[in-house]
């Protein structure tokens, strides 16, 4: 068993596995999803995915989709995939600073609430799809499950949960989520070439944030309207 500790802030710590053999849904052909809940608040995130999407796959997948609403997450708990264990992606999260703690799957003794956040998702997701299959509108059109996963994700987040006897969306809380300019470290070795033109990516992304935010300041001014003050990272 491994001792996890408490997160201080959401989105810290959070619990990730993947529901595979799911039936192929969408223009792409989604056959599994990525479940990411959330340690301090329950919040879960289900994500369509491919059953072979490689390391670098799943990298982009979270950046695209997660961590512009969450925030870097400082530890990730799953069980021992591929995804996590391939260097690309090892290598993306020393770049982030993000440690990789990794239960037994479907291990009851390894963390009995991640389990359990984990199994129950899964089986959402899976009834969730079953019935989805046979879900049409007034037109008769039967839409795929890949489609309709953000209606669970709601539904999931607005329902109240017995172990907390509240729902996850009560309990979000106001944090300042983790940046990459806080978690990028200079002393790293052996890194993939990817991972340095990844964080030119993000320091152009940065130049350019602040540059925008200027240009928005001076046309306040200009304009007489009331200046938001805005603070950039250093």
């Amino acid at each position: 068993m491994i001792h996890i500790q408490i997160p201080k802030s959401p989105w810290e710590l959070v619990h990730m596995d993947w529901v595979t053999a799911l039936p192929p849904s969408g223009d792409r052909s989604y056959n599994s999803c990525v479940v990411i809940v959330d340690r301090d608040n329950k919040t879960p995130i289900f994500l369509p995915c491919h059953k072979n999407d490689t390391a670098m796959d799943t990298a982009l997948l979270l950046w695209n989709r997660v961590i512009s609403h969450t925030g870097l997450f400082k530890n990730i708990i799953s069980d021992r995939d591929p995804k996590f264990t391939s260097a690309l992606y090892t290598n993306l999260s020393r770049l982030f600073g993000t440690n990789l703690s990794f239960s037994i799957a479907y291990h009851p003794q390894t963390d009995g609430l991640a389990e359990r956040m984990i199994k129950t998702s899964e089986n959402i997701i899976r009834r969730f799809c079953a019935d989805g299959l046979e879900l049409k509108d007034s037109s008769g059109f039967t839409h795929a499950w890949c489609t309709l996963i953000p209606a669970l994700e709601l539904e999931y987040k607005t329902s109240v949960h017995s172990s907390i006897t509240q729902t996850p969306a009560i309990l979000k809380k106001v944090w300042n989520p983790r940046i990459p300019a806080e978690t990028l470290r200079k002393d790293l070795i052996d890194i993939h070439p990817t991972n340095y033109s990844f964080k030119m990516m993000l320091d152009k992304v940065k130049h350019h944030a602040k540059k925008a935010l200027m240009m928005l300041l001076n046309m306040q001014h200009r304009s007489g309207t009331r200046v938001i003050q805005y603070q950039t990272s250093k």
